[in-house]
C-alpha cells in the first residue's frame, strides 16, 4: 500500500483539490495494529469472541481506519512536511476484515496567513461512509514567512 510521495506546498493547494487511497483490510493489518498499539480488544482479534457481538465477526480498529487518512496527509495531500494539527473522527459503520476502504481527502478551506488547510476526510466501504471528519494541517510554503520586527531585532549578525 505504499503511496508514491507527492509534495505540495501551500501555494499548490486549492479548494476542492482531492486525493484518494484504497486499501484492502487484511487480518495481518489488524493483528499488526494491535501489536503496535497494545489494543488487543478481542473484537479485533478473536473470531469466536467477535461472533457473539452485534457485529457478528471481527472488525478493524477504528483508529486503524483513521490512520489511513494520516497516510494520505503525510504522503500525497499535502504530503511530506505537512504538520497534523487536529483531526475530528465520526465513526459511522464498522470496517471488516476483507473490506476495501476508500479514503478521500479534500481541501475545504485555506488560511494563507498561517499556511493552514482544513481538509474534509471520508472513508467508505462499497459506497457506505464508515468514517468522516476534518483535519487541520500546517503546510510548508515556497515563500519564506516574513520575520517580525521583534525577530529581526533579536537576530544575531552573521
Amino acid at each position: 500500500m505504499f503511496l508514491e510521495l507527492r509534495h505540495l506546498d501551500f501555494e499548490d493547494l486549492s479548494i476542492g483539490l482531492v486525493e484518494t487511497l484504497e486499501k484492502k483490510i487484511e487480518s495481518s493489518d489488524v493483528v499488526g495494529f494491535a501489536e503496535v498499539t497494545g489494543d488487543r480488544n478481542p473484537i479485533h482479534l478473536s473470531e469466536h469472541f467477535a461472533a457473539r457481538t452485534p457485529f457478528g465477526g471481527r472488525i478493524a480498529h477504528g483508529l486503524y481506519t483513521a490512520s489511513l487518512i494520516s497516510a494520505v496527509l503525510g504522503t500525497r495531500l499535502p504530503g511530506p512536511g505537512a504538520i497534523y494539527i487536529s483531526q475530528t473522527l465520526n465513526f459511522r459503520a464498522p470496517v471488516r476484515i476483507g473490506d476495501t476502504v476508500k479514503v478521500e481527502v479534500a481541501v475545504a478551506e485555506l488560511i494563507p496567513e498561517k499556511h493552514r488547510a482544513r481538509l474534509h476526510c471520508t472513508c467508505t466501504v462499497d459506497g457506505e461512509t464508515v468514517l468522516e471528519g476534518e483535519a487541520w494541517v500546517k503546510v510548508p510554503s515556497r515563500v519564506p514567512r516574513a520575520r517580525t520586527v521583534v525577530e529581526s531585532a533579536s537576530a544575531k549578525p552573521g
